[in-house]
């Protein structure tokens, strides 16, 4: 079951068996966390990769005594500090879980083992290339995108996000403030 998770998780980017994904969940555990658990602390070095089974996570920054939300995943989503990851080198970025969570945790010892092989190198070539695009992509929106086109976008994405993650969090995420985000909720609620 959790390979193919993982193998639907990864099909839009690259199909592969499923004895693949199976030989990739041989190298990881299942782990359980409680909401707000930093799984990465700033200033420390990564060592693991997760997949979230059941829950969410958050990769944050301390920036002038607030934390700023980078990232939020939810299931079925690979997520870490991959700066550090592939470094090896302490970060300035922390990861959170968000609410309750299981999820798949692999080794930075796995994840090299699984790159030596063909198949696992092309899995995380692949994977860098897309994590590259989207966090590309997240930038240009923030850009040329009115923080209620990128609101309402999340919300397509993840529907259930306002009963599961903080206003704050969200609110840091598409680089507004609370009170705006407020403002864009009553809006779209009066439409």
């Amino acid at each position: 079951m959790i390979a193919q998770r993982l193998k639907n998780s990864f099909d839009r980017y690259f199909v592969a068996p499923i004895e693949v994904w199976e030989n990739f969940a041989s190298f990881c555990e299942i782990v359980s966390f409680k909401k707000n658990e930093v799984l990465k602390k700033t200033n420390q070095i990564e060592k693991f990769g997760y997949f979230i089974l059941k829950g969410s996570a958050g990769v944050f920054i301390w920036k002038e005594n607030n934390y700023v939300c980078l990232d939020l995943m939810y299931e079925n989503m690979f997520f870490a500090d991959y700066m550090s990851l592939i470094t090896g080198e302490a970060t300035t970025l922390e990861t959170m879980v968000l609410e309750s969570s299981e999820m798949l945790r692999i080794s930075k010892e796995n994840i090299e083992k699984l790159k030596a092989t063909q198949i696992g190198s092309l899995i995380f070539l692949i994977s860098a290339e897309n994590s590259y695009v989207e966090k590309q992509q997240q930038q240009i929106d923030l850009l040329l995108k009115t923080a209620e086109q990128r609101y309402f976008e999340l919300l397509q994405k993840q529907p259930n996000i306002i009963k599961r993650t903080a206003q704050k969090h969200i609110a840091s995420y598409l680089g507004i403030t609370t009170e705006s985000l407020s403002r864009i909720r009553k809006k779209i609620i009066e439409i």
